[in-house]
């Protein structure tokens, strides 16, 4: 992922909103690209605004809160007895997200 790719699929999602809405971004090296902050005023006249996250806050961030779930709660140790066994762990447990495996946030 660039800077400019973000770029390229902010400006073409800003076309397809109706009403206000908000981005929320962690702090990966290419959402502060000079040409993401550049475009930044223009997004915001088109109803569209960047929230990004603080520098440390894996909290506020929902795949960090999955990958915690999947990797001390959902994964046994005899996932790992090989790569076969954890890949088929891990497509059961994604494939379930939602049904199976939920995360309560409260």
């Amino acid at each position: 992922m660039t800077g400019k790719l973000l770029v390229a699929c902010l400006d073409d999602f800003a076309t397809k909103i109706t009403q206000k809405t908000v981005v929320v971004l962690d702090n990966a090296r290419f959402h502060h690209a000079a040409v993401v902050t550049a475009k930044i005023e223009e997004w915001q006249a088109q109803d569209l605004y960047l929230w990004f996250l603080p520098a440390y806050s894996p909290h506020l961030n929902a795949i960090e809160t999955l990958w915690r779930k999947i990797k001390y709660e959902w994964l046994k140790p005899p996932h790992f007895a090989s790569w076969q066994a954890l890949n088929e762990a891990l497509d059961e447990i994604l494939n379930n997200i939602g049904t199976k495996y939920t995360i309560q946030f409260t």
